[in-house]
């Protein structure tokens, strides 16, 4: 036996750091460390960073290829686009191991898991709602994507970047594969217009773009239809405060701050999907997997009660990564892409073990002064 199957490789190459942009491999590192140590916290896997002194595409999967003897998942993690579709794509097709992009699918899954039980709270379904995505970026693209997969109609969705809405008309984004596929499927009125544009009368708003507080405006959420959902992702800011969104008549809003209600923070996700698929030797992560630990997500937080102020779990709740990684872990064999095949339980056990000792091994070194929390 070797420590393969719980070691997954962080892999950067510092173009597109949250908040920060394109700021290299070295000053990326730290990133990249806080994320290896938020792997074995929540969810005892043994994360490895690794930043690349390399921008080319063709030669990041190639490298990231020859991992394989000595990993048993691949993270991907601050790349930008329209590249990190492409490498992830690349290496998924080509690895016999998970491969796993945190800004695209880690983000879809837990904006999946908020808008699950915003939909809940507003009584609406997932597949009569018009959702208004503002940004094409990595994090939407995917967003956007895992809604259509849960249900959500394509025709209901309207993309909106910084030159407006996506349509068939956007021949400007032919050779952006990812954005004129949306261009082709989605906005099923082919509106031509501004984010003030598609935002009227709709039910949601998934925004991951430019910091705000000012980038979407009151007036606008003020016009979309009654009950209406909007998650303002940006970081360090929001596109708008939440207050701000409420008093504009939004129902629930979320953001991805800790100082307000309702973060979607990736968090949520990565830990307990790895160990999930690590657990049963997972060769790949489906969308149908991200959907699994979504619905368990949302569970676990309708649990411990539901209103407009809690849609997803605490980041602090050893449970949630436990729950996650056996529903995860379950889907994989159910779709026939686990080489394990434990039980239910046995794969409870399993998961519960890492994970709450990972989290005493932690808290003691923390206590202890090994490792040392910021000043």
């Amino acid at each position: 036996h070797t420590n393969k199957g719980n070691m997954v490789a962080v892999v950067s190459d510092g173009t597109r750091v949250l908040g920060l942009g394109d700021i290299g491999p070295e000053a990326g590192l730290p990133v990249m460390e806080g994320k290896a140590l938020l792997f074995k916290y929540l969810g005892g896997v043994d994360g490895f960073p690794i930043c690349l002194n390399t921008k080319d595409p063709d030669e990041i999967i190639k490298i990231v290829m020859s991992l394989e003897p000595t990993f048993g998942g691949i993270n991907l993690e601050d790349i930008s686009q329209p590249k990190c579709f492409y490498i992830l794509d690349e290496l998924r097709k080509k690895m016999n191991i998970p491969v796993w992009h945190d800004d695209q699918q880690g983000t879809a899954t837990v904006c999946l898991a908020g808008l699950i039980n915003a939909l809940k709270i507003v009584g609406k379904r997932i597949e009569d709602v018009k959702i208004v995505l503002n940004g094409a970026g990595a994090a939407n693209i995917r967003i956007g994507m895992l809604y259509m997969a849960y249900g959500a109609k394509p025709g209901n969705l309207i993309y909106v970047d910084s030159k407006g809405t996506l349509h068939k008309g956007r021949t400007d984004l032919k050779s952006h594969t990812q954005k004129w596929n949306m261009c082709e499927t989605t906005n099923k009125d082919n509106l031509v217009g501004d984010v003030a544009d598609a935002l009227k009368g709709a039910d949601v708003l998934s925004a991951a773009s430019k910091p705000g507080p000012d980038t979407i405006k009151k007036e606008w959420i003020a016009s979309m239809a009654k009950d209406s959902i909007v998650f303002a992702t940006a970081n360090p800011i929001p596109e708008i405060w939440p207050w701000e969104a409420k008093e504009a008549g939004a129902r629930v809003v979320a953001t991805g701050r800790s100082d307000f209600p309702n973060q979607v923070n990736n968090s949520l996700g990565f830990p307990g999907i790895f160990r999930g698929v690590l657990d049963v030797r997972a060769t790949t992560i489906t969308d149908e997997m991200c959907i699994a630990a979504a619905e368990e997500l949302a569970k676990y937080a309708e649990k411990k009660g539901l209103n407009e102020d809690h849609l997803l779990p605490e980041m602090n709740e050893p449970g949630v990564f436990i729950e996650e990684a056996v529903a995860v872990g379950m889907k994989a064999i159910e779709q026939g892409a686990a080489k394990l095949n434990p039980t239910r339980e046995e794969l409870y056990k399993m998961a519960e073990f890492a994970i709450k000792r990972s989290m005493r091994e932690t808290e003691l070194k923390m206590k202890e002064g090994i490792i040392k929390l910021p000043e």
